[in-house]
């Protein structure tokens, strides 16, 4: 038992001394490894008495936990340490002055993406709407059962789903899901846009990407009309181009709107002549829209025989695009900060 004391003392002292992990690790090893103090204790009981055994069994055990609690306690006050010291040593210095951007480095600037959608989200504020997020990781009813697309709906094969083993669970296709937990949240009349990165698995192009960025909109309340859709993105428009802008409202369609409709706008690459953008049509499709399916609004919590409104799924990267005169969507998810550098600074 004194010898059991003695080497919790013994512990103490020596660490005490230590300031690196390693060393830790060490003297961790030399008391409670195989060659320690606490196994040379248990090796000579055997011929100890019942009672013995039990007592120096249980003191060793105590001593051992003890010192393994040190350990713990020390070792995070080292890992602490550590960091600290590497932060003062790698510091970054954010004051930089221009004399040393002189020198090689470059100020930072927004993607593109972001500099357009903070643009809409001031754009959709400044006509009373709010503006709301959702998960990336949806589960399958709001991603299609919430939306009017049941098991057996053939619009399932329209998207190329990221599934997740477990079959129920898949990285969101539509930032439509935004609309589901919108609606449950609010009673109408309320205006709400969703921007956000959405996933498919899609073969790449110039116009095509596997994760792009989308904005969802949704307005619903008393006789709102196919008119009111119409206003509200021609004027988002006119102010995202800062002029007025050729578009054509075509009928098409999306389980979760009833009437649906393609509003494209005249491709601002080649000027409605035809390029890989616009796929040579002069067109290029940058808001599905129309009227909320009743079966939509139901699963919303509104009674459809009341309300009606209005939903729309921008294409953010595509409007990017026609903005700045990109032709290849893949140069906005490259990381090339060449290419980043090119757009608005901080």
């Amino acid at each position: 038992m004194q010898v059991l004391e003695s080497v919790l003392n013994d512990f103490n002292n020596e660490l005490n001394t230590i300031s690196k992990i390693a060393d830790l690790l060490n003297l961790k090893a030399k008391f409670l490894g195989k060659q320690g103090p606490i196994s040379d204790v248990m090796k000579n009981l055997k011929d100890a008495t019942p009672e013995e055994k039990r007592s120096i069994g249980s003191k060793a055990n105590e001593v051992k936990n003890a010192i393994e609690e040190l350990v713990s306690k020390k070792m995070l006050e080292l890992e602490i340490q550590e960091i600290n010291e590497n932060l003062e040593k790698n510091k970054i210095d954010f004051s930089l002055t221009d004399s040393v951007m002189d020198k090689g480095l470059q100020a930072a600037g927004f993607h593109p993406v972001t500099i357009i959608q903070q643009e809409i989200e001031d754009i959709f504020i400044s006509m009373g709407f709010e503006v709301l997020d959702g998960p990336h990781i949806e589960d399958e009813y709001h991603n299609f059962e919430a939306l009017n697309i049941p098991d057996t709906h053939p619009a399932r094969d329209m998207q190329d789903t990221f599934w997740f083993a477990d079959k129920k669970h898949l990285l969101r296709t539509h930032t439509s899901t935004i609309q589901v937990r919108g609606m449950k949240e609010r009673r109408p009349p309320f205006r709400f846009v969703g921007p956000g990165k959405v996933f498919r698995c899609e073969r790449t192009d110039a116009s095509h990407e596997m994760v792009f960025h989308q904005l969802e909109g949704m307005m619903v309340g008393d006789d709102v009309s196919v008119g009111n859709l119409i206003y509200f993105m021609k004027t988002l428009l006119s102010e995202i181009f800062k002029k007025e802008v050729e578009v054509r409202l075509r009928p098409g369609f999306f389980p979760f709107v009833e009437p649906g409709f393609e509003l494209d706008i005249k491709c601002l690459i080649c000027s409605g002549k035809g390029c890989s953008v616009c796929k040579q049509v002069g067109w290029v499709e940058l808001l599905p829209c129309g009227m909320v399916h009743p079966n939509v609004l139901k699963a919303g919590g509104i009674d459809p025989e009341k309300h009606s409104g209005f939903a729309f799924g921008l294409g953010l990267d595509r409007l990017v695009m026609m903005r700045y005169g990109i032709d290849d969507i893949r140069h906005l998810h490259s990381g090339d900060l060449r290419f980043n550098s090119q757009f608005k600074s901080f």
